[in-house]
């Protein structure tokens, strides 16, 4: 066990007798590329494999390196995305290279020294396998560092194979597009806020619109997931970073990150993160926290100062982007301290500099949203082409 217990696109069919039910269902009752393998045998046997993934790759037969191992596939090297192979770093702590106690594998991190593999590395492989839960948001690194790999494994004739997942966000599409005279590590490409997409379809993606680095394409295959679709509210079987720990943090995800580039707390440092925000120079509300060092928040605002802010656990599940509480943080700081509201990040992380100006300008969370639509109705003609699961219901008008 282990510690952590030619250029073409297409995409393997489902199986008849690795999928045996609906692809309308439960979370639970999900089907993961690495439990059948008739699906990856043919792709993987007496072939060197580099395997990204993390402690959360898991299945309810067990973690996918080990049934990949245990199907007798060789791994020759781990690639670990931000958070380390095990999860727990802290978010953007660079991480060094490492090795599985229990496997002696060698783990290769792509956080650290380097953010995609190079020549040496992939020198020994032949095929990459993706097998990285993902949380379908724009800012998050996970598909940033699958960008890359992908990229590495063109430039070095690598094949590459994406063992699908659920999307948690994946029922619903929102935010503005990004404007890519802003692409940095928490954002490449022009796609929304909340995509909508699996890892694999968003994967066919960067492929099909000639969106890695040069126009490269690799040789791409992904095995779909069973038992999903984009109507489903998929739940992780377990939280794939150290700040995200529960489902109503994951679902708040996309609507707090922003939160990172201004001067309040995102809840770091507390038991809930990214369930909460708050800051010392905002009004007293009737709830309030302290943030403290602890594990996967090690350094991050305000540790040790009392915080006023609102607490977001019993909010209504989201299928939108909600700027409201941002927008009421910024009415309600103190007009002296205005200026020091964002920070630098903000522009980063909302993919421009359009969303700030809003904001500053007074504009509510309703009118924000109306200046997204033509982008989003965009970037759905693209979205479209790529799906691989029954798609979601668009919105109804006013939601």
């Amino acid at each position: 066990m282990t510690s952590i217990g030619k250029i073409s696109v297409f995409v393997v069919a489902i199986l008849s007798f690795c999928f045996p039910f609906s692809l309308r269902g439960q979370s639970d009752k999900v089907v993961y590329p690495a439990q059948c393998p008739s699906q990856w045998k043919p792709l993987l046997e007496g072939r060197r494999v580099a395997y990204a993934g993390v402690a959360s790759s898991i299945t309810p037969q067990g973690h996918s390196l080990d049934l990949l191992r245990e199907g007798g596939v060789n791994i020759v090297k781990i690639f670990a995305p931000e958070h380390g192979f095990s999860g727990r770093a802290d978010a953007g702590e660079k991480v060094s290279d490492s090795v599985d106690p229990s496997t002696g594998i060698p783990i290769v991190s792509l956080y650290g020294k380097v953010r995609k593999p190079t020549g040496a590395m992939l020198a020994d492989v032949d095929v990459i396998v993706f097998d990285i839960p993902d949380i379908g948001c724009r800012f998050n690194t996970k598909l940033i560092t699958m960008q890359g790999m992908m990229e590495a494994a063109a430039a070095y004739g690598v094949d590459f194979v994406v063992f699908d997942r659920p999307n948690p966000n994946g029922h619903y599409m929102d935010g503005n597009i990004l404007d890519t005279a802003f692409r940095s590590g928490v954002g490449k490409q022009p796609v929304p806020i909340v995509h909508g997409m699996t890892a694999g379809e968003y994967a066919r993606m960067l492929n099909g619109e000639g969106w890695l680095e040069g126009g490269l394409r690799c040789h791409l295959t992904v095995l779909p997931c069973g038992n999903y679709s984009h109507r489903d509210r998929y739940r992780f079987p377990m939280f794939p970073t150290p700040n995200l720990r529960s489902d109503k943090a994951v679902n708040l995800y996309p609507s707090l990150c922003f939160f990172e580039g201004t001067t309040l707390s995102e809840g770091r440092g507390t038991e809930r993160p990214f369930e909460m925000f708050g800051s010392p120079l905002l009004p007293e509300t009737g709830f309030s926290f302290v943030p403290q060092p602890r594990e996967g928040a090690k350094s991050s605002k305000h540790y040790g100062v009392r915080c006023n802010g609102l607490d977001l656990a019993s909010s209504p599940d989201l299928s939108r982007v909600n700027l409201g509480w941002l927008v009421w943080a910024y009415a309600n700081f103190p007009k002296e301290q205005r200026e020091n509201f964002f920070t630098p990040f903000f522009d980063l992380l909302a993919g421009g500099e359009t969303l700030r100006k809003q904001i500053e300008a007074g504009m509510t969370d309703r009118q924000i949203h109306a200046t997204w639509k033509k982008g989003l109705e965009r970037f759905q003609t693209i979205r479209s082409k790529y799906l691989l699961y029954e798609d979601f219901d668009p919105p109804t008008e006013g939601k």
